[in-house]
């Protein structure tokens, strides 16, 4: 920083001389020199120590001309380096001595030319100067604008020229010709030409900078952007490049066994890929779907069994009975066998709980040779679970079928959708819906997932579906399926499994093996004392817990018997839940027994009706739905209405309130089957006569007394038959769904088809 000196000085005739690498210093400036101490050009440092002391400071090489300075501080800079705070005094000649050293030299001061008159052209140029100090205040930053503003106070154009030279960066030949020049009119011109030269500079590199960012668009600096950040990435990675990251890629989509579309589109996406970045985060997206498409089996099919009398033999080995649904698979393999496409059927098997479904797809996926993927729906309402995400979402992948068809490594595998009665519907879409193309035989070559973008051909995968029962499947849907119905089991059925299949696997997962084995009569027991079931789940608990308690006593060294019959058995379960209908055993005035469908099978429900002294209103208990409520009111209506031909007191019915309960009121009932089974128990009481413990009922009534069909007319009377119940009354349309009963059923189980409900009336009582 430039400050006004205090006045010259008396100057000896010899001065030591410092030489620098420094700025010049020019008269009235100050400067802050440094040198290394002990070299020869170094002045003494206890000379120094003088606050008057004065020396030459000559910048660079010895060319003759100096500046007389005066030390206003002094110190060590470390490391050997010495720094002096020095200001200018005067210019000045001096000759070095020949044999150097660093002893004072002579010297002559080198006053300015005294000026004679005003220059208006040296005044022009100062203010012309002044101008372009501004010019650089504004535009570069290097000049301050205070520093401007107290340099254009000085009139003198010597010290104006010495204060700015002191304050600009010279280069090295200018600050000598200004340290050398005395004329100081002469140094306002070479400091004028300078600053020109320096104005044209600076406007050239604002106008070549705003031309150059001009020029380049939104695009050409996100590239320049980008170029510079995987520049930085390479080096951050030690330089490794992923270089011909597309090569394997492209070399998989030429030999890939796809449609061409499909094959145009992966060339498409891996050229994509070869122009992002190896770190970029559609990279990380492109990658995981290149894998995953290459990775699926294109083209690639497995071999069916078409030999009929194998796979006859190798599904009777896995179940027992469901003959039905095995000729269904026959007739499939048939068609596949004599030139047939066979495709495009999906089937549905239908049955409660624990008869077999999955298992017996399965065993078909065995007996024909494919593949077995299994997938369950239950409780699923998001319907990317069936479609996929679009892969720009973060952690998308793609729905089940296809994760199904990767796992299986093969394009006609037995896909076994579980629980399809259960799919939800929610705000994320109805899975069901979505279900229709993936198995619509009609669209299905051309299936969509959202993740893979393109159709992929699901029409040689053979689709079979599971439900407990068909309420729950979409109207849509439900139409697009081939129902395959697997009832509940007998007791002789359920007795032929137990030998065949699940005491033989018991044994091997208790480790018992043939040390031990199980009569006859203890498993009758368990099915009639233990389980009531439609299925085998609770029989094959229960025939756990026996073997069980065999291998601990064996683990204890105890001795058990070979045989396990009926009461050791019981002695093991302990006391049987269930009894055989202990309420059906006596006969009672106003109680019916009525026959019900659930999803786990058949059950028998009891309906007991009683009469007060009132005004004639109907009372329901039982938890019991709207359907069922009606058929109440109905077939109270319809015994009030025929009360003279029913033989009784029209009169003394308006006075009575009566009263309907189902037990078990914990349960939900509903349904129109009750209806009959309702009119029953309130003629039994009206009448006082008992109903038949033997008959069960079941059947819709109207108000005219007719009596309409029902469903699930097998699974009732399979029910009625584990219950021991001889005879069942039923609706006569219902007669042919009884057609294809066991014979043990036909044999032991009188049907009675009825039309009117005095017909049911004169067999119930």
């Amino acid at each position: 920083m430039a400050r006004k000196p205090q006045g010259l000085l008396p100057v000896p005739e010899k001065l030591l001389v410092w030489e620098h690498a420094d700025r010049a210093v020019f008269p009235f400036g100050i400067e802050k020199l440094a040198v290394a101490d002990g070299e020869g050009n170094a002045p003494n440092a206890r000379v120094m120590a003088s606050a008057e002391f004065l020396i030459i400071a000559v910048p660079g090489s010895d060319k003759g001309v100096g500046t007389v300075c005066k030390v206003l501080q002094s110190e060590g800079a470390g490391e050997g380096r010495m720094s002096l705070v020095v200001q200018g005094v005067c210019r000045t000649r001096f000759s070095r001595p020949k044999d150097g050293g660093t002893t004072a030299v002579r010297h002559a001061p080198l006053p300015d030319k005294p000026l004679k008159g005003s220059s208006p052209l040296a005044a022009a140029k100062i203010r012309g100067i002044l101008d372009r100090l501004n010019g650089l205040a504004v535009s570069a930053g290097t000049i301050s604008p205070a520093f401007v503003d107290e340099l254009s106070r000085i009139r003198l154009p010597g010290r104006f020229s010495d204060i700015l030279a002191q304050e600009l960066s010279l280069p090295p030949d200018k600050a000598g010709e200004l340290l050398s020049e005395a004329d100081p009119r002469k140094r306002v011109d070479l400091l004028h030409k300078f600053l020109q030269s320096e104005i044209e500079i600076e406007s050239i590199r604002v106008e070549m900078e705003n031309k150059t960012y001009n020029e380049i668009d939104k695009r050409q600096r996100e590239y320049f952007l980008k170029q510079q950040m995987e520049t930085i990435q390479s080096e951050l990675s030690q330089g490794r490049e992923q270089e011909g990251t597309e090569a394997p890629y492209l070399g998989k989509a030429e030999s890939l066994d796809a449609p061409e579309a499909v094959r145009e589109h992966l060339v498409k996406e891996i050229g994509r890929l070869a122009r992002l970045s190896p770190y970029s985060e559609e990279t990380a997206q492109l990658k995981p779907y290149l894998d995953l498409v290459f990775d699926l089996p294109w083209g690639k099919f497995t071999e069916d069994n078409l030999d009929l009398g194998k796979v006859k033999r190798l599904l009777d080995k896995e179940h027992f009975g469901l003959q039905k649904v095995k000729r269904r698979i026959l007739e499939h393999l048939a068609v596949l066998k004599i030139g047939g496409k066979g495709g495009g059927r999906i089937f549905c098997l239908v049955g409660p709980p624990g008869v077999g479904k999955t298992s017996l797809g399965k065993a078909i996926a065995g007996a024909l040779g494919r593949k077995f993927v299994q997938m369950s729906l239950g409780g699923i309402k998001d319907e990317a679970e069936i479609r996929g995400h679009r892969k720009t979402y973060i952690g998308a992948m793609p729905g089940r079928i296809i994760q199904g068809l990767r796992m299986a490594k093969t394009m006609n595998p037995l896909f076994l959708l579980d629980e399809i009665d259960k799919v939800g519907m929610d705000f994320r879409g109805d899975p069901s819906s979505a279900l229709l193309e993936a198995l619509d035989p009609v669209q299905n070559n051309h299936f969509v997932d959202n993740y893979l973008g393109f159709p992929f051909d699901l029409s040689k995968v053979l689709f079979i579906t599971t439900a407990n029962t068909t309420e729950g499947i979409h109207p849509a849907f439900l139409d697009r399926l081939e129902i395959l119905e697997l009832p509940s089991y007998t007791e002789e059925e359920k007795i032929s499994i137990a030998k065949r299949h699940l005491v033989k696997r018991i044994k091997a997962s208790t480790g018992v093996g043939d040390r031990i084995s199980i009569d006859d009569r203890a498993i009758t027991a368990v099915i009639r004392s233990y389980t009531r079931e439609a299925g085998l789940r609770n029989l094959e608990r229960e025939l756990e817990k026996i073997y069980r308690n065999a291998a601990l006593k064996l683990a204890r060294g105890k001795a058990v018997g070979e045989r396990i019959g009926d009461q050791e058995a019981r002695k093991i379960l302990g006391p049987q839940p269930f009894f055989c209908n202990e309420r059906m055993k006596k006969e009672k005035v106003g109680v019916a027994t009525g026959l019900a469908y659930t999803e786990v099978g058949g059950e028998v429900l009891f309906v007991e009706a009683s009469v007060i002294d009132g005004t004639g209103n109907l009372t329901l208990t039982g938890q019991l739905g709207e359907v069922m409520k009606e058929s109440a009111q109905a077939a109270l209506t319809f015994i009030r209405s025929k009360a003279s031909e029913l033989k009784l007191n029209a009169r003394s019915l308006s006075k009575k309130d009566v009263h309907i309960h189902f037990p078990e009121g914990a349960i939900p009932k509903d349904g129109p089957s009750a209806g009959i089974t309702i009119a029953v128990a309130l003629y039994s009481v009206l009448t006082g006569k008992k109903v038949d413990r033997d008959t069960a009922f079941t059947g819709e009534i109207t108000l005219r007394g007719d009596v309409l069909p029902v469903g699930g007319v097998r699974e009732k009377i399979l029910a009625a038959h584990r219950s021991r119940i001889r005879r069942v009354v039923l609706p006569s349309f219902n007669r042919k769904d009884t057609a294809e009963l066991p014979k043990s059923v036909l044999s032991s189980t009188e049907m009675i088809f009825v039309d009117d409900i005095k017909e049911v009336f004169s067999h119930a009582f």
